[in-house]
């Protein structure tokens, strides 16, 4: 675990790139085109940086980048 500090700006920065991150790999996965492995490392990265901005993020915004998954039903 690492600890950071960051003042008013930085934090604003942080949100900032990780919502652009995270928009940009919402429009990767939409891409139909993209083979399913890559998709699938797409979405294993967009989980990762998803948990870092649920840190510091309202509810309302984090809302908006909540992902719905697919449960199969075992036979």
């Amino acid at each position: 675990m690492l600890g950071m500090l960051f003042n008013d700006k930085e934090c604003r920065e942080l949100d900032y790139v990780l919502r652009k991150e995270l928009d940009e790999m919402l429009l990767d996965l939409s891409d139909q085109r993209l083979d399913q492995d890559i998709r699938g490392a797409i979405a294993k990265r967009y989980n990762t940086i998803f948990r870092m901005y649920a840190r510091f993020a309202p509810s309302k915004e984090l809302s908006k980048y909540a992902r719905r998954t697919r449960v199969q039903a075992k036979p």
